[in-house]
């Protein structure tokens, strides 16, 4: 099994990263495989809703968001780190979600349905609950069961070495990975015994203008 965890922070060894490797050598030590996926500093565009997805399979931008969707395919589980940014995730990191589960939902890729997903956030002292609950609005909204810990996913630091003192915050990414580890052996062993995926509806698609 092998679970993605995307740096959406510029720094590609800095707070959130900190986070995201606690989370990954503790997914390691339970049998699960990891690579890091970080966004890098090359500007992301938003998502543009041209709805060239739903002809041509992917974005029309020719970035990292088609790289990490056609990775995505093979993953079994994700964790998906940014930084807090006005009490809010990162510009970077929101544009690419936006891009990905946009993209592969009128695409009809099917990445995301029932892989389990988690967000993590850092920040120096505060907004990461804002933050926390925007990035958790992508899995509600594609059928990803969301894990949790024992807190609201989040460590506080200036720097990465100040992310390494926080006792807490770090407890909390590896109650995290072992959570996901658990989650998927129970999918697996599931999947093995037999247990069907739920029944699948067509969406239905209203809005509050009526004639």
């Amino acid at each position: 099994m092998n679970v993605i965890l995307v740096n959406g922070s510029p720094h590609a060894h800095g707070c959130t990263y900190v986070a995201l490797e606690e989370v990954a050598n503790t997914l390691n030590a339970e049998g699960i495989a990891t690579q890091i996926f970080q966004l890098g500093t090359k500007p992301l565009t938003g998502c543009t809703a041209c709805k060239s997805c739903a002809k041509i399979g992917h974005c029309i931008f020719p970035d990292s968001v088609n790289e990490f969707l056609d990775l995505a395919q093979a993953a079994d589980g994700f964790v998906f780190g940014s930084p807090v940014h006005y009490a809010a995730a990162g510009g970077a990191i929101t544009s690419f979600m936006d891009r990905i589960f946009y993209a592969d939902s009128h695409a009809g890729r099917n990445t995301f349905y029932l892989k389990p997903a988690a967000a993590i956030v850092s920040a120096r002292r505060a907004g990461t609950t804002a933050a926390f609950d925007q990035l958790n609005k992508y899995f509600t909204i594609a059928q990803m069961p969301v894990i949790s810990s024992r807190y609201w996913n989040m460590v506080h630091g200036v720097t990465p070495e100040d992310v390494k003192k926080d006792l807490e915050g770090l407890q909390i990414m590896r109650i995290l990975a072992r959570n996901m580890a658990w989650f998927l052996k129970c999918k697996e062993a599931g999947i093995k015994a037999g247990v069907q995926f739920p029944e699948k509806e067509e969406g239905i698609h209203t809005n509050f203008i009526h004639d």
